[in-house]
């Protein structure tokens, strides 16, 4: 069974989770919070698989417990998956989230068999972004300046990837599967997989929506002088 924890503050929006997931094979919604330092403890206390997380709650808001959340695995052997669902998509509340260790980013007016997917896909360690978000992210790359050196570390960072993991983390960027990686590259599923793995494992890295968020900060993939 994946463990799934709903954290809102809104009991309207938790009800009709609890709903959509209670028809969902293999899918059980252990614990429901109504800020994010009471999802943070309801986490440690469940241990569940996948967190739909709120971003706008009373005190602890939805980010800090992310953060939190992702941080120290919430007393589990890892931490749970944390999908965060909210109206908000904007470029800037989906870089925190991202930053704050979430493995996906959903709008709330997601069709409800998309975001049970979502669940089951987050289970996986699958990625999992609205579209909305995606292009949020696009608009980030394309318009950032290096005002604070953010691209010089974020390319300092890529410098230990070899040549092919650096085109499979820019295909990543701008949102391809791993098949459509593959094509693009002519490499075997396997290889893709082997080489996005060697990549998040030498940069220190959960899954690949990070991997995609520190190549658009790299800008990897615009000019061919960059790491």
């Amino acid at each position: 069974m994946i463990r799934v924890l709903l954290a809102d503050d809104d009991p309207l929006v938790r009800a009709g989770l609890r709903l959509m997931l209670r028809g969902a094979d293999g899918v059980e919604v252990v614990a429901e919070a109504a800020d994010g330092a009471r999802a943070v403890e309801a986490a440690r206390a469940h241990q569940p698989d996948v967190v739909l997380m709120d971003i706008r709650m009373p005190g602890t808001d939805g980010i800090a417990a992310t953060r939190l959340l992702t941080a120290d695995g919430a007393g589990a052997p890892a931490p749970p998956r944390v999908i965060v669902l909210t109206t908000f998509d904007t470029d800037t509340t989906v870089l925190e989230a991202m930053r704050a260790g979430a493995a996906g980013y959903l709008l709330k007016h997601t069709d409800p068999d998309d975001i049970v997917q979502a669940v089951y896909r987050a289970a996986r360690g699958e990625p999992v972004l609205s579209p909305s978000a995606a292009r949020a992210l696009m608009d980030h790359a394309a318009g950032s300046v290096d005002g604070g050196g953010r691209v010089t570390r974020a390319r300092a960072r890529l410098a230990v990837l070899s040549e092919r993991e650096r085109e499979v983390a820019a295909a990543v960027a701008q949102g391809l599967s791993n098949g459509e990686i593959g094509e693009r590259l002519y490499l075997s599923l396997g290889s893709v997989k082997a080489h996005l793995s060697s990549a998040l494992t030498k940069l220190g890295l959960d899954n690949r929506l990070h991997l995609a968020l520190l190549a658009h900060d790299a800008r990897l993939g615009e000019d061919t002088d960059q790491v």
